[in-house]
This record gives structure tokens, sequence and C-alpha cells, in this order.
């Protein structure tokens, strides 16, 4: 039940005709706030929200006592004025996103069924830390799991590298490092961030400029301006109110691991870095040791950790009592099998496909002979024991998925990268976007003129490939400028008060907008002009004549000018997505979608109206000059629906994350056999099997060594 604060908030809300959302905007407080006062779910407000809403209501000095009153405090005369902390509720925000996020990832991988494997670790040589007088001061490192903040504390600079092999339980140790800091509810640490490194690049972005890119493709709110300029996210990583984890540095592009360290080097920011030991030992060799930095490596499970965790995780018994029973014998005498299950990974891929999995028993795991043997088959058994029957049509679809990832030297399964690693990349936009034109401009024609004729099908035939060349030539070169990217925006209404989290788009940007909104309708217009008169030329005895050319520069400009103005709205309209778009990948999709729609349905409208106005202006000014015009408002309506369908269509496929999904994703690789057609259905099933994890707005194999395993099958 709302309180009588809500209950006031809502009224004056009202009063001045603001939604809560643009409310949120005008008092730069979160969305989530407003809507918790509102309905009573937050009760307890700072006494900077309550100013910060009072101010944006611009109450009157009794109905800011009473909103005061309301809120159980009153309003203190400040002897300076006080200003509200975006970056504290920024940091609030993402704090409670990424608790949430890693607390269901933990559940998910069944870290706690039924109880955590004991992942322990010990200083690592010296050769692989800085001096102690560098770090902070000589500290006890050696530590199990559940001591791994306690550690980091321990280490003066904050600065803290874990080294393990494949398999060794780094993402386990990261993942709880990040809950229980959150836990602490210390307000003075900083936000724990898991970053996966496998996607950094260090010789073109550095490292803080990395961080804040991947802080706003995993959580779009965070795109907002910042109070000093820049966005939000990289405001937070300069003030260090984000602390770094960065999974994975082995992970880094061939090559690229010493540019890597040197770059880490460059920065004193407090981090918490993995990494396998051969990869940084390397690094370490070839240039220095991670500055400041302490380090630890992790030890192997022994077979007393085996004995105490496999029994529990199964009811199953064997002759001998538990099933396990003959597996943990042969382990005691040592050999292959107890070389393979002294890593999580290793043991979790054996409960999996044994203790979790009717009719399946571990005495199997002693007919093989060698390390390589026991690890093929645990991996190879993993996917059949999680999908059962349908093991056999999933495995080329992870096989795919995983060949893809290879290809982009990377372990993140991005929606939007789906398909660009293929060769015929182009062609398949321009085919995609020539279908969709051509099959757009039959319905409105035949729907607005009321029959299909021999020349409104060849048009169509025509311009669709017209506009599918063009569309896949402006992929091509799109892509070879910067890989599509997911919107980061949505529409606000125009005129509301963006505030400091307002959309960042005035100014630069939607000059920017227009520009590419003239080039886009220009070149579509002049194609539409020269279609038009071939279209005409080969159905009836229409002649080529300087009115052609009069047509492709009438169409060009008026495409051009009318493609401008609608990107220019658009951009002026656009702000950040909120926190909400980030729960997983595909709520990051939906959101692009909904973006993407929403600025179709707001750009074909105006740019049809556009065109049919001008167009009849330039007809009665060519009349004027007595060329010979054929035109009415119904068909200049047609030209300009046409034009903005099949332009809007042309531009969502071939030069928008979302649209590229959709042609590779939806259609093009389930058609052909590569993918399944639904695969969002499919990608989700896959994590919550455990095949997949998610890592923000993107999804990973369970393991490098699984992604490994299926692309070498394919």
């Amino acid at each position: 039940m709302a309180s009588q604060f809500g209950l006031l908030l809502r009224q004056w809300r009202q009063r001045a005709g603001l939604s809560q959302e643009a409310l949120a905007q005008r008092a730069a407080v979160g969305i989530r706030t407003v809507r918790g006062l509102e309905t009573g779910e937050r009760t307890d407000p700072r006494m900077g929200t309550v100013r910060s809403l009072a101010d944006a209501l611009e109450l009157t000095g009794a109905e800011r006592a009473e909103l005061f009153a309301a809120a159980g405090r009153d309003e203190p005369m400040p002897v300076e004025p006080v200003r509200f902390d975006p970056l504290g509720e920024a940091a609030e925000t993402l704090k409670a996103a990424v608790e949430a996020r890693w607390r269901r990832e933990e559940e998910q991988r069944q870290i706690h069924d039924p109880v955590p494997l004991p992942v322990r670790w010990d200083a690592a040589p010296e050769e692989l830390r800085d001096s102690w007088l560098n770090i902070g001061g000589e500290v006890e490192l050696g530590a199990r799991l559940d001591q791994v903040v306690e550690v980091h504390r321990r280490v003066g600079s904050r600065r803290l590298v874990v080294l393990g092999r494949a398999g060794a339980g780094k993402t386990v140790l990261t993942t709880r490092f990040v809950l229980d800091l959150l836990a602490a509810k210390d307000v003075s640490d900083p936000v724990p961030v898991i970053f996966s490194l496998g996607s950094w690049h260090p010789e073109r972005v550095g490292l803080r400029d990395w961080l804040a890119e991947q802080l706003i493709r995993d959580h779009p709110f965070l795109g907002a301006p910042g109070p000093s300029g820049g966005t939000l996210a990289a405001a937070l990583v300069d003030a260090q109110r984000v602390l770094p984890v960065l999974d994975g540095f082995d992970e880094i592009a061939a090559g690229l691991h010493r540019p890597a360290l040197n770059a880490l080097n460059t920065t004193t920011l407090p981090l918490l870095l993995t990494s396998r030991v051969d990869e940084y030992r390397d690094a370490v060799a070839g240039t220095d040791v991670l500055t400041s930095a302490a380090a630890v490596v992790l030890v192997d499970l022994t077979c007393d950790d085996l004995a105490d965790y496999l029994p529990r995780t199964t009811r199953k018994s064997g002759p001998a009592g538990n099933v396990w029973k003959p597996v943990l014998d042969e382990v005691r005498i040592g050999g292959p099998l107890a070389a393979v299950l002294k890593t999580p990974l290793m043991v979790a891929l054996a409960r999996r496909i044994y203790s979790d999995t009717p009719d399946h028993d571990p005495a199997e795991l002693l007919r093989f002979h060698s390390s390589e043997e026991i690890e093929r088959h645990l991996l190879g058994s993993f996917v059949p024991a999680v999908y059962g029957s349908e093991a056999e049509q999933v495995k080329p679809w992870l096989g795919y998925l995983a060949d893809h990832l290879s290809g982009l030297g990377s372990h993140d399964l991005a929606w939007w990268q789906i398909g660009t690693t293929s060769k015929r990349r182009a062609s398949i936009i321009g085919l995609g976007v020539g279908v969709a034109v051509g099959v757009a401009d039959l319905l409105v024609e035949a729907a607005l003129l009321g029959a299909l004729t021999v020349r409104g099908l060849l048009f169509a035939v025509m311009i669709g490939a017209v506009t599918g060349v063009f569309s896949g030539l402006a992929h091509w070169r799109a892509v070879r400028m910067a890989p599509l990217e997911p919107v980061r925006t949505r529409l606000r209404l125009l005129g509301s008060r963006a505030g400091s989290s307002g959309s960042a788009a005035g100014g630069p940007r939607v000059w920017e907008r227009i520009w590419l909104g003239l080039r886009f309708g220009g070149a579509v217009g002049a194609a539409y002009g020269v279609v038009r008169a071939m279209a005409y030329w080969l159905v009836t005895d229409y002649r080529m004549s300087v009115g052609v050319l009069v047509d492709v520069g009438v169409f060009a400009v008026v495409f051009g000018v009318g493609a401008g103005l609608v990107f220019g709205l658009v951009a002026a309209a656009e702000a950040p997505l909120d926190v909400r778009s980030a729960g997983s990948p595909f709520s990051l999709l939906k959101a692009n979608r909904r973006a993407v729609l929403v600025m179709v349905a707001m750009c074909v409208p105006v740019f049809a109206v556009f065109v049919a106005a001008v167009t009849g202006v330039v007809a009665g000014g060519l009349t004027a000059l007595r060329f010979d015009v054929a035109w009415s408002p119904l068909t200049a309506l047609a030209l300009g629906l046409v034009g903005g369908i099949g332009g809007g269509l042309a531009y969502v496929l071939s030069l928008t994350a979302w649209g590229q999904w959709v042609v590779f994703a939806r259609v093009w690789l389930p058609l052909t056999g590569r993918l399944p057609w639904g695969l969002p259905a499919f990608l989700d099933d896959a994590y919550r099997r455990g095949v997949l994890r998610r890592a923000g707005a993107v999804y990973q194999f369970r393991h490098a060594r699984l992604q490994d395993h299926f692309a070498r099958l394919r």
C-alpha cells in the first residue's frame, strides 16, 4: 500500500503533467526510486532525494514542508546548496544489478548444491609478484574460498593476481569475491564488477575506456552523461567507484598478453586479475610483474576433498555401497583418474554426468587408461547427459556457435555478432534487404492503388534488387569502419527535460545523424528515380530523356532532406536505456528491437507526409517550367510510404545490430540448418541446462575447454 509520501508524490506529479520517467529525469534520480516511493516499496527516502523531487515538482513552501513531513523529517536549511550525487545513485543501482546477476549465476551453476567444492590457494612464486614494499607490506596469502575478500583486503595496494590451471576454479572464485564484497555492505567499498578480458585489445583501446564500454554494454543506463562530461560509466571508473575483477588474462588474443600487462601497469586501479599460470608467467618474463600486485596460485583438490563431496551429490548406490566408491578407491592409488579429478571443472562434469543423470555409473571412468581419454570422455559426454535424446540434434548447433566464437577470437557469445564471421556477410544482408523491400513495395502499392500491375510488379523486383545491392555495399562499408553495436538509447517525448541522466544525443550527435540521413536518403531517392524510369520504359513507350535526370535529382533531394529530417528528430528524442534493459542478453535484444521499431514507426509517417507535401510543391514548380509532370496526392502518398518503408527496412536490416540479428540469426542460419529457428529459446535452454553461462549482456560456454571441444567437432 502506498504511504502518505507516495500519495502526495503521485498527486503533485500528475498535477505537473509528468510521467514517472519524466519526473525521474527532471529530478536526476532513478526511475525505480520514483516508482518504489509511489507504490510504497520504498518508505525511507534520503533527504537529498526528497529535496530533488520537491525542486523538480516546483513545490511551494507549504507543499515542500508537507512532503518532508510525510517523509518523517524536517527540511534543514543548508549553509550551502546540497547537490544530489549522481555517481552515488548510479553506484547503488549498479551494485543491486551486479549482486542479483551473480547470485543467479551461482545458483545456476549449482555451486552450493550440496556444498561448494573446496577451492584453496597458496602464495605464488616470488618471481610472479611485485616486491612487498610496492605491495604495501608482507602479508599471509594462503587461504580458502570463503576468505577471498579478507585476503584481498590484506593486500595494501588492493591488487591481487589469482593464478591456476584450466578448470582450477578461477571463475568460481571471482563470483564468490563479488558476492562476499557486496554482502559486506561497507559504503566505502567500490562496486566489484567482473569483466571478461578476452574481448580487450590493449593496443586499440585503453583499460579505463574499455572498462567504461563494457559497463555500458551490460548496463545501458550508465551511458547517461556524467557529472563532469563523458558518461556515468567513465566517471565511476575514474572515481574508483568500480573495482575491476578482470577474469581470463590468458584469454586475451595471442600476442597481446605483454601489451596488456604493460597497459595494466600504467594504472594504479585496485583490481583482482585471474589467469592461467603459463600465460601470465610468459607475459611477466617478457615485460614485468603486475605493478604493486600480490599473487596466489590455486591448488589441486585432494582425495579427501572428493571423498567429502562426490558421495553427497547422489543417492545412488552400487554393490559396495555408494556408487562413487570404486572411483574414489582408484583416485587414492593415483594414476590418470586422480590426475583428472584434481580440478573443479572436471569434478563438476563428472558429477553432472553420473550423479545427476539416471542409469550412468561412474565406474565407467575406470575403463580409460590415460588422462587425455578421461578428459575427452567427460567433455564429450556432458551434452548427451544434459540433453538426452536431443543431444545429436543440438551438437551441430553448439558446434557452429563454438566455431563462430573461434573465428571471432572470443569467448563472448553476443547476439549482435551472430553471423558476422560469414564470408558472404554483405551479400546475405543485401539479399535480405532486397526481398524485404520488394515485398513491402508490392503490399503498399496494392493497398493504396487497389491492384497490382505489371509495371508495379516489375518495379517491386527492380527496387528490391537495387536497394539490396546498395544496402549490401553500405553494410560492407559500415562494418569495415566499426562493428554494428546494440542501440544504447530509447526515444523520449520531445521537450521533456533530461536532467543529468538525459539524452546525450544533442549537439554534434544530432548533426551527425542528419548528415547520415541526407546521404542515406539521397542514395535511396536516386535509386528510386532510376528504377521508376526503367519500369516505365520497359512496359510503356516512355522515353528516357532529360526528365529522367530531373526525376533522379528531385527524388535524391527530397528523400535526402526527408531522411535527414527524421534522423535528426530521432537523435534529438533519444535518451539512454535504463537498467532494466540489461537483466539478460535477450532483455537487451528486446530493448533494441523496441527502440528500432519505435524509431521506424516515428520515421515512416513523418517521411511520407514530408515527401507527399514537398513533391507536390516541386511538381507545381516543374509544371510552371513546362515540364510534363504526372502527380496526384494519392501517388505522392504512395511514393512517400514506399520510400519510407523501403528505406526504413534497408536501414534497419543493413545498418543496425538488431536488423543484422534478424537477417542472420532468425532467417539465414536457421534456413541453412546451422542454428535452430527458435535461437533465443535454445540459448536460454542451454543456459538453464548449464551448457552456457551468462556474463552480462552475453553468453559464454560453461568453460573454454567445452568451447574448444565443440569447435574441434566442426
